[in-house]
């Protein structure tokens, strides 16, 4: 995420990428989804989430437009450097058919760019080379914009692994004390259990979900101080868990509300809800930090756009179909933070096998995702710090970088359990900088470096169908209002408690 230009990996087909990118954005943040619905209300749900998913597509074509602009940038900056190592050669002495053929090599490249683009079998927008944020921040920003975009991201990485480090020891309390409590079909039955009551024997809930954060912080901490990365068959087994769940949920949440067993009576609009529910779906779109390693490996772009525009009103289906059955399938205060916990009792299915898998199943994925997620916030803390040609000494390197990733999301998650609480925040605030801001800006500040090496006639093929300005200060607008809502809105809360 931090890095510079990596290699664009196996090229796969736009389908594929298709798959690719529906699996990335529906993740952790559609387990959260149902009760954010539910305290919203069902009709201001169904227009937040349109309108988040139109905006979240909206700078997803920002973000490429500006890859397009990088591979540009960076393409012409090889060809000056050609022409100057051709200048040097021409005047050290060479042939007079060595001069005619530079002689033409020279009128080629002081014609106007669009030109080039004709002649050339390439197109000097075409995006070949994986330019990550990081660096196209660098290409497109001034150095505090560079710092700004730094701080969203390690923001927003810290409040990733707060979820993560949190919603696993919730399963397992969850799970673990309904086995061995009194309540042993489950935890999604609408009991409302406290953080002091007895899990198994003297322990109380809130000291098992302790003693699971300890454990998980032990088996997976230590994986910080070294590099990880997800392999592809680690990525095809969560992918696969992760559709096995969404299926039997959404199935049995059906086949309840058929038989006309469905106990949910959702409100039409509830403006005390739109905060959490706003985070989560920010939090639920986000995928523009990953769009360089998603969309350069693609074989054929011309159609980009269109894809990521079938994607999104996929993956809105997906989201309305999971969220509306859940909220008529279960009583607005039976619902949990995490959805699939609703499914570890033995009225909504008496198989075990299938309930200890749902209950389980956020265990599984996020186990596998939490050491990528932290050796990436390691490496940007890394990045941010560095210097030209400088080196970290080794407890620097080795001890400080990895052990401030790895303790603040921990005692955030020693501090509190609330999931939905944890997902809206990091989605209203951090999610609203990566999604909204930093793609207006790039968008912005690309097309003017664009008209400045290229002209002011040059088209970039990859330019996203909002291309008038007016997009741009629009979605900085609506960034800063939810930034301003949010904050005044727990502002609110907190005074009337």
């Amino acid at each position: 995420m931090a890095g510079g230009i990596t290699d664009t990996g196996e090229l796969y087909s736009p389908y594929v990428g298709l798959v690719y990118m529906f699996n990335l954005i529906v993740g952790t943040g559609a387990l959260t989804m149902p009760k954010a619905f539910a305290t919203a209300g069902w009709l201001v749900s169904l227009i937040l989430i349109l309108f988040l998913g139109f905006m979240s597509y909206m700078t997803t074509t920002f973000v490429m437009e500006a890859m397009a602009a990088a591979n540009a940038q960076l393409r012409w900056k090889r060809m000056e450097k050609h022409k100057e190592d051709d200048d040097e050669d021409s005047s050290s002495g060479v042939s007079d058919s060595d001069v005619l053929l530079q002689d033409g090599y020279e009128r080629s490249e002081t014609r106007p760019i669009l030109s080039v683009q004709r002649r050339g079998s390439l197109n000097i927008f075409e995006i070949t080379e994986r330019v990550e944020m990081g660096q196209m921040a660098s290409m497109f920003f001034n150095k505090v914009g560079v710092n700004l975009f730094y701080f969203c991201i390690i923001i927003y990485l810290y409040g990733d692994l707060a979820i993560y480090a949190a919603a696993v020891p919730v399963s397992l309390m969850q799970v673990t004390c309904s086995i061995t409590g009194n309540h042993s079909c489950g935890v999604g039955d609408g009991t409302k259990y406290n953080d002091t009551d007895k899990c198994w024997g003297p322990i109380r809930r809130i000291d098992a979900y302790r003693l699971y954060l300890a454990a998980f912080t032990l088996l997976l901490g230590p994986f910080t101080f070294f590099n990880v990365q997800k392999t592809k068959y680690l990525q095809i087994m969560t992918s696969l868990m992760r559709w096995i769940a969404f299926v039997i949920m959404i199935i049995l949440a059906l086949i309840r509300i058929g038989k006309g067993e469905g106990e949910g009576h959702p409100p039409l609009a509830q403006l005390s809800g739109i905060r959490n529910l706003f985070g989560v779906c920010v939090y639920s779109f986000m995928c523009q930090h990953s769009l360089p390693s998603l969309i350069t490996p693609i074989s054929k772009k011309q159609h980009v756009n269109k894809l990521v525009l079938l994607d999104y009103i996929l993956i809105l289906g997906f989201y309305s179909l999971l969220s509306f059955t859940a909220i008529y399938c279960f009583r607005n205060e039976t619902l949990m933070d995490m959805y699939t916990l609703n499914f570890t009792n033995c009225d909504i299915i008496n198989v075990a096998f299938i309930r200890y898998f749902l209950g389980l199943f956020p265990v599984f994925t996020i186990s596998t995702n939490f050491p990528i997620i932290a050796v990436t916030l390691r490496n940007n803390w890394k990045t941010l710090f560095h210097r030209e040609g400088g080196t970290y000494p080794w407890v620097v390197d080795r001890i400080v970088f990895p052990a401030i990733t790895l303790i603040p999301p921990v005692l955030v998650a020693v501090c509190t359990h609330d999931l939905e609480s944890l997902v809206g925040i990091t989605g209203a605030y951090a999610g609203n900088g990566i999604q909204y801001i930093i793609p207006a800006f790039l968008a912005y500040c690309s097309r003017k470096d664009t008209q400045l090496v290229f002209g002011s006639g040059t088209v970039n093929k990859h330019l996203s169908p909002f291309r008038h300005t007016f997009w741009i200060w629009f979605v900085l607008f609506w960034g800063l209002s939810c930034f301003v809502f949010v904050t005044a809105n727990i502002i609110l809360s907190e005074t009337k408690l």
